[in-house]
């Protein structure tokens, strides 16, 4: 397999600290790979600076062949790479079906001048959004709140509203911050059960921080642990739950979870 995204040597520090410290590793296409490591360990700022929030000091970001080091999230976004929030990031003041429409880019209807001269034109393409939103809330299983404001949605509806709104550009890669978090265990199942349906339907890769095991050992292969801002081990879940390494550094017992 290829690689969608190689992290080359990257380093970061803030003043004085160095959080990451020459961190190296490849998610391969197609690919559901997991990161976990304790508070500390690197895991959102290495997440942050592959997803164009945080610039970087040193090495490279490749993208699908492309390097991408210090892009902006904007020009990531447009090249395949979007990301998800801990805390969903909504439009609390429009509807689901709202949220989902505002994401597709370059939509006619934000030149005014297409708004005045242009009117069957911006109909056209809100009419295209609509219909694509739709399939989109039904796939997702929302269709029920989809004229809702998506402020008094659930934390767990909000995670999928989110998830839904990466399935309304052409995503590459999604990066996943703590999908889990706040989410109830019926929802959880939808949106883990939703990340597998996009990763084989659609063939989207997904990088995944979650303290959640039984979510990563569902999802994810490979995993990546990280210690000290660099990768300490990397492989399948049950290998990591068992290495002595990774016990001894994070956990103190036998038992990761």
């Amino acid at each position: 397999m290829s690689s969608m995204i190689e992290v080359k040597s990257v380093g970061k520090s803030f003043g004085q600290l160095a959080v990451i410290n020459d961190c190296s590793f490849s998610i391969e296409k197609g690919s559901i790979t997991g990161m976990i490591g304790p508070n500390g360990a690197g895991k959102s700022t290495i997440f942050n600076i592959i997803a164009g929030t945080l610039p970087l000091d040193s090495g490279n970001i490749i993208l699908d062949g492309e390097d991408v080091t210090n892009l902006s999230a904007d020009r990531l976004f447009s090249k395949g790479l979007l990301r998800t929030f801990q805390i969903a990031h909504e439009f609390s003041h429009m509807t689901a079906l709202e949220n989902l429409m505002m994401v597709p880019p370059k939509q006619v209807g934000e030149n005014l001048f297409s708004t005045w001269f242009q009117p069957s034109k911006v109909a056209k393409q809100e009419a295209r959004n609509k219909r694509k939103a739709l399939e989109v809330i039904d796939y997702i299983g929302l269709s029920h709140v989809k004229n809702e404001l998506a402020g008094n949605l659930s934390g767990g509806q909000k995670k999928l509203l989110e998830l839904g709104r990466t399935m309304m550009t052409d995503a590459k890669v999604v990066l996943l911050d703590e999908v889990a978090a706040g989410v109830n265990r019926t929802l959880l199942k939808g949106l883990t059960d939703n990340i597998l349906r996009m990763n084989r339907d659609f063939g989207v890769t997904f990088l995944v921080i979650e303290h959640d095991m039984d979510m990563i050992a569902k999802l994810c292969d490979p995993v990546i642990v990280m210690a000290q801002g660099s990768v300490m081990v990397e492989g399948k879940i049950e290998d990591i739950q068992n290495n002595p390494r990774v016990i001894e550094a994070y956990f103190g017992s036998s038992d990761i979870a």
